[in-house]
């Protein structure tokens, strides 16, 4: 008895009509599959052929009375689910069973199988789901990768630039080609420049996280080793990881991708650009300097690893000595190198991949990233790099950062911070949600990070805790997940800030860019707009539809269900999509 069908499908006339409701006619049979009954609940799935509906209803009860009880009350309360998605509040009462109906005498049991056969084979041979190619294969991909939008002007918008103009009231954003042209409250705008009126909303600086782990597997984590600085998390950026998409929705627009923390000396970080839709080596920022992931702690020695007892090093003065060894050892593998291009003497020295990339820190080419808690090592690592006449790029997380803010300063460490986590575990007990606005007050150049798919998705409101817990200025907080993670990342000449001549990346919010209530309407990315909520409404529509069809497809094939953890599908019916997928953006983007 389903009680709001007409208001959950407005098409009534795919829904019984109130004669059928009727209690004082007879009950209509229907034949059902697929039953799951326990003592507390009941589901199944019937045809909606007998009531004029195409496709397969589902039902799920939740059983309300036990046999020998009043026959007159509701037995189930549950949900009827249409072929459409729409669902309607459904009610059961038990009945006595009907009696078997009988059969003609002359009736052949290979008839009636056959009969049964001719009924159910139409409803199996129904044509393949078929959808779209696109970008990346599943929700929320793209027919295409977004064009880069010619001359746009942005007008009467709230801009804050993170740059030397401040925040400009009633002001106007012109961009051109993925660069931005011009901004400020009197600006001249070229002809045949589309003009958005953004009026009673703010366009801030595409947002920066850095220290994330999108687009990887997990953690990649290497627990076995100690050292694995020759290995590339640029060799696998998973451009279908729909966390992208996701923190686009939040404003994001670059990130610094790091592996986990279980290494001394990790491997080589990627700074990317959320460019959903590409391909992996599409996202790479080209222009931002190489890094490397270090990492001090618990993590390091295996505090909390139980039973990793075979690992060096196993001490804090193992890590540290750990790190003087291998800085040793890169010099002498740069002297034997170098001495060898001059003399050309005898076989060169073997190439050593891990060594290369520790050349190129003691060198200052690659800008080290360290996770970070205690002041202890903060300060010991600080004391190594200097010896070595090293300066850090970052220490990430950096809890007890304010206790040794001014040692940082002078090193000219920088700090890319947790805005307000703290004891998680014993090593970060001293952490304090004043941190942050310490370090700043000190000359540490702040940012908050989020190492968490789901705290990147409003990073704006982790910058405004900046103003809570210590007083920090509105537009220095918000530097703090724009032009700042730009800087420690060293790529604040073309991001971070909206000024002329940087790269077209910027968000449009609904209202003050640090207020829980405010949402993100756009995200921009080199003059492409990557994120809009309505175009965001109508995918999530499509891909809501796509969900029934294949629901569909599956309950109408009466195929035995897969219990779970079961894998026996092929893949291979997949590769011709996959290829297909491939050739058309190879295509699109130029390449053979």
């Amino acid at each position: 008895n389903p009680s709001s069908a007409e208001d959950a499908n407005p098409d009534s006339k795919d829904k019984p009509d109130e004669e059928s409701k009727d209690d004082t006619k007879p009950k209509e049979i229907l034949p059902l599959d697929s039953i799951r009954l326990s003592d507390t609940a009941l589901s199944a799935t019937f045809s909606g052929k007998d009531w004029g509906i195409e496709g397969v209803i589902r039902i799920s009860l939740t059983l309300t009375e036990k046999d020998g009880e009043q026959k007159d009350r509701a037995a189930g309360i549950g949900s009827i689910v249409w072929p459409d998605g729409s669902s309607a509040i459904t009610n059961a009462v038990r009945v006595d069973a009907p009696a078997d109906p009988e059969k003609p005498e002359d009736a052949q049991p290979e008839a009636i199988a056959e009969d049964k056969k001719d009924d159910t084979d139409d409803d199996r041979k129904s044509a393949m789901a078929s959808f779209e190619i696109n970008y990346p294969l599943g929700a929320f991909g793209r027919k295409e990768p977004p064009a880069v939008s010619a001359a746009v002007a942005f007008v009467h918008a709230t801009i804050w630039t993170c740059g030397p103009e401040g925040i400009i009231e009633d002001g106007t954003l012109v961009i051109d080609n993925g660069r931005i042209v011009a901004v400020g409250k009197d600006v001249e705008i070229p002809e045949e420049t589309q003009i958005i009126d953004v009026q009673g909303m703010h366009i801030t600086p595409g947002i920066i996280d850095c220290h994330s782990h999108m687009a990887t597997d997990g953690g990649v984590n290497e627990a076995t080793q100690a050292i694995t600085c020759e290995v590339r998390i640029g060799d696998f950026v998973d451009a279908n990881d729909i966390t992208i998409y996701r923190q686009l929705a939040g404003g994001v627009t670059a990130a610094n991708i790091l592996h986990g923390s279980a290494n001394p000396i990790g491997g080589q970080n990627q700074v990317i650009k959320l460019r959903w839709g590409m391909t992996g080596e599409d996202m790479k920022f080209a222009e931002a300097p190489q890094g490397i992931k270090f990492a001090l702690g618990e993590n390091v020695k295996q505090s909390n690893s139980p039973n990793a007892t075979t690992r060096y090093p196993q001490t804090r003065m193992g890590v540290e000595q750990l790190f003087r060894d291998s800085f040793e050892a890169a010099r002498d593998y740069a002297k034997k190198m170098d001495a060898w291009q001059t003399e050309r003497c005898g076989l060169p020295p073997r190439r050593d991949l891990e060594l290369d990339a520790l050349r190129e820190i003691v060198e200052g080419h690659r800008w080290i990233h360290c996770h970070s808690y205690r002041q202890d090592e903060i300060l010991a690592l600080l004391r190594i790099l200097e010896e070595y006449n090293v300066t850090i790029g970052t220490f990430q997380h950096i809890l007890e950062g304010y206790k040794v803010a001014d040692e940082m300063a002078k090193h000219g460490a920088m700090a890319s911070a947790f805005s307000d986590w703290w004891a998680y575990k014993f090593e970060v007990y001293d952490a304090i949600p004043h941190a942050g606005a310490l370090m700043h007050k000190q000359g540490v150049v702040v940012s908050f990070n989020s190492d968490d798919g789901e705290l990147a998705r409003h990073l704006n409101q982790e910058a405004a805790k900046a103003i809570k817990y210590g007083g920090v200025p509105r537009e220095e907080a918000l530097k703090f997940v724009t032009l700042n993670p730009a800087r420690q990342l060293r790529i604040e000449h073309l991001v971070g800030s909206l000024e002329p001549g940087k790269h077209a990346d910027f968000v449009v919010w609904n209202g003050d860019p640090l207020s829980n209530f405010t949402r993100c309407e756009q995200t921009w990315i080199d003059g492409r707009r990557y994120f809009q909520r309505d175009e965001d409404a109508e995918m999530l529509a499509q891909s809501l539809q796509k969900r029934n069809t294949l629901i569909q497809k599956i309950l109408s094939s009466r195929e035995e269900m897969r219990k779970v953890g079961e894998r026996d599908f092929d893949p291979a019916a997949l590769w011709p999509r996959y290829d297909e997928f491939c050739h058309h953006f190879n295509h699109q983007n130029g390449k053979k």
